[in-house]
């Protein structure tokens, strides 16, 4: 997967962008524990760290690609994947290009030497990367069309400097984190605007896009987004055609040279990842996971959850059960990775994953479990499919189909009670006032309704239901993406995403909204195209989200560090807080916490107070 950063600027000595360079390729150590590399030029230095895949001797990187007199012609830091690399690869050599590894990096090199800029249409994959073309001494940043990967920026007065995280920007000479009130407002208003990066000056590039940087400055393009087109395919034929993408996507994402397995959490989209994964490696035998054609498979889970759980409005069954039914009978190699609230509490735990995600954006133990389960599944794969964003392309929450979310006029997730989950419950008045976090959400969601695009003549439901799943592809999905990028990469884990394969995105997108539930339920397209690998306790389960703890232990610890938090003096988020709603809090029994809006604003204010205390942030407002 790896970790890219680096520099170009026309008017500093090579020396000083390779040795600036330096400490911000150090910040992505953790995304690429297997190898360190940096490569300089005139105007530019790009570093890696590695995550070795695919051709662990070969693909070291930044790789470049010379002329017959050994000068430079273009240089690559690349992360991510490639999965048609094979089929470009014989494209090119039919051109009359050669290679030396078995990379997909290499691929990436020579398809942009035969296609341009134009390159980035022909991958089918998960990637972002910059590539130096020492001809004309430009740099391009390139993102992948759904943005599983992230790629950050910062304009500066001579160029710009890049990496895969904030953290890599942050950690060039003269750079100070700084955030102002449009970026506060962006942080706590449960919204990822696309090409928002958070931070004074810095930049996301946005999924499906280039940044051209030259002597001139930065030019952005497009090479992708979402586009409504007329589907003339009826139910049975749509049913047939989702599932050989399916069959075809997860086949090409079981390609690896390390351990590779799924994370199942006993849901739909996961059991369906796996079951198709189990049998693709049983007929075909593919991949570096299966243990005797099996897939390896996690899950996660807390100690006594089972025992101990209530049913809320999110989740009505706990993931246990429907996990044990799916291994019995896909028969993947699993293992439970069980939690307690001591392992969630760990010291320094809440700091580690604050300085993965670089931000504070308070989900608290759905943060740092994750982090836990990823920790656990690197020490047996190096590589992970995952059910992730399946929701988003088959319109799975529950707010898809709650008329009130459905009509309002804001995202559809805060009107179907996220609203309450904003930070803004434990903020100081007067910042609450400054920030106007709802203004800024009403913002947001006027220009993602001005992007939709529509088909001639659509109108009513389909209309709107059109509006509604381009939000979460290219909203809602962002936030879920970047925190499982954040949590996984933190200890060098690949999380690959089958169902964001551009392919199934655009065709689902596409299909009627009465289509997409014509069984009368959620994800049908998704139930209908996979039931004959699923057993039926799965196929007929209602959705649940990632889980959260419910033993009280971590209620309590959670208000013993708010107890703590409200009478250090010093404490540098008390700047920022209302103590009053978090007073009420601790007031309240034991166990009424369990209300999701109460604990997250207890997890946002210590979020907070991490962040300024350990991340050396200016709030400049």
């Amino acid at each position: 997967m790896c970790g890219i950063a680096g520099w170009v600027d026309y008017e500093r000595a090579e020396e000083a962008l390779r040795t600036g360079v330096g400490p911000m390729t150090a910040t992505m150590a953790d995304r690429g524990p297997d190898a360190e590399g940096i490569w300089s030029g005139p105007h530019v230095a790009l570093g890696h760290r590695r995550l070795a895949v695919i051709d662990i001797e070969g693909g070291k990187q930044p790789m470049t690609v010379a002329d017959g007199n050994g000068e430079v012609l273009v240089a690559l830091t690349y992360s991510g994947e490639v999965y048609n690399f094979t089929e470009l690869r014989a494209e090119l050599e039919a051109h009359g290009h050669t290679f030396r590894t078995r990379s997909d990096t290499e691929v990436v090199l020579h398809a942009y030497l035969e296609w341009g800029d134009g390159f980035a249409e022909r991958f089918n994959g998960m990637y972002a990367f910059a590539l130096w073309d020492a001809r004309r001494e430009e740099l391009l940043l390139v993102r992948d069309r759904m943005g599983i990967k992230p790629l950050y920026y910062m304009p500066t007065r001579d160029g710009v400097l890049f990496g895969s995280e904030p953290k890599a920007i942050l950690a060039a000479p003269g750079v100070r984190a700084e955030v102002d009130l449009d970026g506060m407002r962006e942080l706590l208003s449960f919204t990822k605007t696309p090409g928002h990066g958070i931070f004074r000056d810095m930049y996301e590039v946005r999924p499906g896009e280039i940044v051209r940087v030259g002597r001139n400055g930065l030019k952005t393009r497009r090479y992708w987004r979402l586009e409504a087109r007329e589907h003339t395919d009826d139910v049975d034929t749509t049913v047939t055609n989702v599932r050989g993408l399916l069959d075809d996507i997860v086949a090409r994402q079981l390609v690896s040279d390390v351990p590779l397995c799924t994370l199942l959490s006993g849901g739909l989209d996961s059991s369906a990842v796996t079951a198709l994964a189990q049998r693709t490696l049983h007929e075909g035998g593919m991949g570096a996971g299966r243990t005797a054609e099996r897939i390896r498979s996690f899950a996660v889970d807390y100690a006594g959850q089972e025992d101990r759980f209530q049913a809320d409005e999110m989740r009505e069954t706990p993931d246990a059960p429907f996990v044990r039914d799916l291994v019995a009978y896909a028969g993947p190699d699993h293992r439970d990775i069980v939690l307690s609230p001591a392992e969630l509490l760990a010291p320094g735990l809440r700091e580690t994953v604050l300085h993965a995600r670089d931000l504070p954006v308070g989900m608290g133990d759905m943060d740092t479990s994750l982090y836990l389960l990823f920790k656990a599944v690197r020490e047996r794969s190096t590589v992970a499919l995952s059910g992730e964003s399946a929701d988003e392309v088959f319109g799975g929450y529950r707010w898809f189909h709650d008329p009130e979310a459905v009509n309002a006029d804001m995202f559809p997730w805060m009107a179907f009670g996220m609203r309450g989950s904003g930070a803004g419950g434990v903020l100081a008045p007067d910042l609450t006032t400054k920030l106007d976090i709802e203004g800024y959400q009403r913002q947001r969601y006027a220009e993602a309704l001005a992007e939709v695009p529509r088909l001639p003549g659509e109108d009513g439901r389909e209309r709107r239901m059109r509006e509604i799943c381009y939000m979460h592809l290219t909203r809602f999905v962002q936030i879920l993406l970047d925190r499982k990028d954040r949590m996984s990469m933190a200890v060098g884990l690949e999380v690959r995403v089958p169902f964001c394969d551009h392919r199934l995105v655009e065709y689902v997108f596409n299909a009627p909204w009465a289509m997409k539930t014509y069984d009368g339920r959620e994800k049908s397209l998704l139930r209908g195209a996979t039931r004959d690998v699923l057993p039926e306790s799965i196929v007929e389960r209602v959705k649940s989200p990632y889980p959260s703890t419910q033993d009280p232990a971590y209620e309590q610890a959670l208000r013993d560090q708010v107890s703590d938090l409200l009478a250090d003096g010093d404490a540098p988020a008390r700047a920022l807080i209302d103590p009053a709603p978090l007073r009420e809090t601790l007031d309240s029994p034991l166990g009424e916490v369990s209300d999701q809006r109460n604990r997250f604003g207890m997890e946002i204010a210590l979020q907070l107070n991490t962040w300024l205390r350990d991340h050396d942030v200016a709030l400049s407002w």
